[in-house]
């Protein structure tokens, strides 16, 4: 029987409805976390956490009395992936405030304070200290694609590039009040400022920066969520911030006094991992 118009336009508007719900990317996707284990108190203020997948081992900085600035009892301790200490500070001696983390071509390079030191990841070792001239409080680290890194300095308003194991300024802008979180991904790089709250896409050529969000005051640490991003507040928070700006809190643990510092997330694992600070903790969370 032929089918009448009526019925052809029915037909029609079905499969065009069809077409646009499969083509049609999903608005507004929800994002939340589930705890899935903490590692006992027993770490020292850490910081930051950072995954090795080579080696399947977290490394997490102690900084081991914050207040005290300059006194060499800073360490770099290894978490398995299940929660376990293996060792509180497998590396010690030589540090004074280790705060960001970042791994390139076989080494692990830690902000410490006016420092950059760099840990053999091999043997545990330090193997060099890079002093960054006129450094103010060394924070994040982050590595690009090409291996190069580069470390924030929230005092100074800065952030810098190593380049042949010497620091120099890579960016410095007026309207920055304390630059922390870093994150080089997929041939970009983010910041977002803990003092402003203002999340930014800097242009590697140009410098120029594009405010992706703000409201994130005490801003932290960064990491990739597919096209997305997930920040901390270092006072206690995980936000979801969506590549159009849109930010949405998963997690707020400041009634308990537990901060958030600087994140780490594996995809393969859907695992966020988050550094707890004066807790002396480090947290997994699955996100879902």
């Amino acid at each position: 029987m032929k089918a009448t118009p009526i019925i052809q336009n029915c037909l029609l508007g079905s499969l065009m409805l069809a077409a646009l719900q499969w083509s049609t990317p999903v608005m507004g996707q929800t994002v939340s976390l589930e705890k899935k284990w903490e590692t006992p108190a027993t770490l020292k203020e850490p910081e930051s956490v950072l995954y090795d997948k080579a080696n399947k081992v977290l490394y997490v900085s102690n900084i081991n009395d914050p207040a005290a600035g300059k006194d060499g009892n800073g360490s770099i301790g290894r978490i398995s992936l299940t929660g376990d200490v293996q060792e509180v500070e497998w590396v010690a001696g030589g540090m004074d405030s280790p705060k960001g983390l970042g791994l390139s071509k076989g080494l692990l390079y830690v902000a410490d304070l006016t420092n950059v030191v760099v840990v053999d990841i091999n043997t545990g070792k330090v193997i060099r200290s890079i002093a960054v001239k006129d450094a103010g409080m060394l924070n994040d680290i982050t590595v690009d694609a090409q291996g190069v890194v580069y470390v924030s300095d929230s005092d100074k308003k800065r952030i810098y590039r190593l380049n042949n194991n010497q620091a120099e300024v890579w960016l410095e802008n007026d309207s920055f009040q304390k630059p922390n979180g870093l994150l080089a991904h997929q041939g970009k790089f983010y910041m977002v400022d803990m003092g402003t709250g203002i999340f930014y896409e800097v242009d590697k050529k140009t410098k120029s920066l594009r405010k992706i969000a703000e409201g994130l005051a005490g801003g932290d640490g960064i990491v990739p969520y597919g096209n997305d991003f997930i920040i901390s507040n270092w006072n206690g928070e995980i936000n979801h911030v969506s590549a159009n700006g849109e930010v949405k809190k998963l997690l707020d643990t400041k009634a308990d006094k537990v901060n958030a510092a600087d994140i780490e997330y594996i995809p393969a694992q859907h695992l966020l991992l988050v550094p707890t600070f004066f807790a002396n903790k480090v947290v997994a969370y699955e996100v879902k």
